[in-house]
């Protein structure tokens, strides 16, 4: 079974004007749509995929959560927001009210520190509900985006709330990776795979190394649908050599087992 545990998307209508602003200064590949991740599940055998929701503000995140909940969850898993700005109580109403089991962080676009003392208050009452959550971390654009993110922030949050399933896109470091490896190589968060626009750019014995240090059990594939290709990334991985067995975990083996998938 392969699973993308990186895949944005909007309301149909919404999609469009996300997509029009060039989210991280990137080109979109597809439409951000959930009939466009569909199709593009089909054209690269992708078994499953978490639909990820993000509200930018606390007032979008009742909206956000009812959207995403209201995915068809046939093949897609969806995956919620939560915001600094709001209760933990009310984070965490949202998210059950909406059959949610996990949620995603976005220091760049939730302008919101991975260290911030309300975000780890947050992210003990998500673990003691048994939340997974995955965040973007590393590179941001500017100066103060890229401390929000920062891999030593990633390893706090970790530290702080030992019980919490933490999975850190961009191999922990998006453009930082020196860091990343340095803080995050060897502990319990679990790597992801993206490397937007596409992962080819990084040289394969490093990402070889990365995998055998941190170990193929503690870490998942996503691609940053849509603006990557998830056909192409998984061509990258598969071309790294890796054993079979640490290829199925890392297509989606380990991300099966920690969200309880058959």
């Amino acid at each position: 079974m392969i699973i993308d545990v990186h895949c944005h998307v909007w309301p149909d209508h919404i999609a469009p004007q996300v997509l029009a602003s060039r989210p991280a200064a990137l080109d979109p590949v597809f439409d951000g749509t959930v009939g466009g991740l569909l199709r593009t599940m089909d054209t690269a055998g992708i078994d499953r995929g978490v639909c990820l929701g993000i509200a930018n503000t606390a007032r979008h995140v009742r909206r956000a959560n009812e959207f995403i909940g209201s995915i068809d969850r046939t093949r897609l898993i969806p995956f919620g927001t939560v915001h600094p700005d709001l209760p933990v109580e009310e984070n965490l109403r949202s998210l059950a009210d909406n059959g949610i089991g996990g949620v995603k962080l976005h220091p760049l676009f939730q302008d919101l520190s991975l260290a911030d003392p309300r975000v780890i208050e947050i992210a003990r009452g998500l673990a003691e509900a048994g939340v997974v959550v995955i965040t973007h971390a590393g590179a941001g654009g500017d100066a103060d985006a890229n401390e929000r993110g920062a891999p030593r922030n990633l390893r706090i949050l970790r530290d702080a709330v030992p019980d919490l399933v933490l999975i850190a896109c961009h191999y922990g470091g998006y453009h930082r990776l020196d860091e990343a490896e340095a803080e995050v190589l060897g502990s319990p968060i679990v790597l992801e795979t993206s490397w937007p626009p596409r992962l080819a750019e990084l040289d394969p014995d490093r990402l070889r190394a990365i995998v055998r240090q941190h170990g193929a059990d503690r870490m998942v594939f996503g691609s940053d649908w849509p603006m990557a290709d998830p056909a192409a990334e998984i061509a990258t991985i598969r071309s790294l050599g890796l054993e079979p067995a640490e290829e199925e975990a890392i297509l989606g083996g380990t991300l099966a087992r920690l969200l309880g998938l058959a």
